[in-house]
């Protein structure tokens, strides 16, 4: 009875520390990689309560080589966009300009209830008040109203119909996959780069629009 206890103890214990090694995030914000290990650590970690005769610690070992596969596949993925998309894959254009766009809903296996339900969740029952709709890389759906049916707020959102400030580059890397979507070039962006003197690589954050707005954010310098 006591060695249950603590075979017990220790092992949450060790799962609250892998779970804290691995980040905050809710169930519903998980990305693919992240649900598999997740399942997988619960299923280690039953393994020596049900059966006794399992050695605890080659479990703990096990939760925590887990856990320590996902820290190492996170900075990766920061550090390596490629290596994003191949684990989490990208976020997927699924209303532009308030148009569905059938192509990439058939590429995703996403049927039209599928959408008209994740939009309602949404609190929008028109699809026609929608602008621009992503299905993220964790199934959730993002949704951009049209102006008219944006719900007014204390600071009033005056973005036009039709803008989608875009990603364009993310923690120093250039991100291409949605040049088309704000006609974004290659050379246009090394021409604002030049006028900002800046290299890609100075930039924590960039978005641009199809009108040629775009913000950018700085990476701070470390000067200690």
């Amino acid at each position: 009875m006591i060695n249950s206890l603590v075979r017990g103890a220790l092992i949450y214990v060790a799962v609250i520390g892998a779970v804290r090694l691995m980040g905050k995030r809710q169930i519903g914000q998980l990305q693919p990689s992240e649900l598999v290990i997740t399942i997988i650590l619960s299923e280690v970690a039953a393994m020596p309560l049900q059966n006794s005769s399992v050695p605890l610690f080659t479990c703990l070992g096990l939760v925590f080589l887990l856990a320590s596969f996902e820290v190492i596949s996170s900075v990766l993925s920061v550090k390596f966009p490629s290596f994003r998309k191949l684990i989490q894959g990208n976020s997927v254009l699924v209303i532009k300009n308030g148009e569905i766009v059938q192509k990439e809903l058939g590429l995703i296996r996403y049927s039209v209830d599928d959408l008209t339900e994740a939009l309602r969740l949404k609190d929008v029952f028109d699809i026609q008040n929608v602008d621009f709709a992503y299905v993220e890389t964790n199934g959730a759906v993002s949704v951009k109203l049209k102006k008219d049916c944006r719900p007014p707020t204390n600071n009033d959102d005056k973005t036009e119909d039709g803008l989608l400030p875009c990603l364009i580059i993310s923690n120093g890397k250039i991100v291409k996959h949605e040049f088309d979507l704000c006609n974004m070039t290659e050379a246009k962006l090394q021409k604002i780069l030049k006028q900002k003197k800046l290299n890609e690589k100075d930039i924590l954050l960039m978005t641009a629009d199809c009108k040629d707005h775009y913000y950018i954010v700085k990476k701070q310098v470390n000067t200690k």
